[in-house]
């Protein structure tokens, strides 16, 4: 039984591609910096700084996008940090207890304005 030439090639590659995506490097957020920073340093060139770290001239400029994109937001006061479990847990004890005074000042400033105004309401 012979096989069509081509067949095994496109397994073989079929398999290598499955591989390769299985054993894909992932980058942190420390070291896309690292590398981002290292290529706007200009000690080296964008071609060799990508060969040195394995990864495509255009994965390293869509990293320098975002990079720089970030840092302009950031700097235009755009970002919105988001609270953590804590700071989310004090915040609704806080406008917990703010209501209450609120409620209690509401109460006592009703009844002052009718120990003056009185039980009627009338003033003569």
């Amino acid at each position: 039984m012979k096989q069509t030439p081509g067949t095994s090639k496109d397994a073989a590659d079929k398999l290598v591609r499955g591989i390769k995506r299985k054993t894909r490097k992932h980058y942190s957020a420390e070291e896309k910096i690292r590398i981002v920073l290292a290529g706007l340093r200009g000690e080296e060139s964008i071609a060799a700084l990508c060969r040195r770290e394995g990864i495509a001239e255009s994965l390293y400029y869509t990293w320098s996008k975002e990079f720089l994109e970030a840092g302009k937001k950031r700097l235009a006061g755009d970002t919105v940090r988001q609270a953590t479990a804590p700071e989310v847990k004090e915040l609704r004890s806080e406008a917990a207890a703010l209501k209450e005074v609120v409620a209690e000042l509401t109460l006592e400033n009703r009844l002052l304005k009718k120990s003056m105004i009185g039980d009627g309401g009338n003033e003569e």
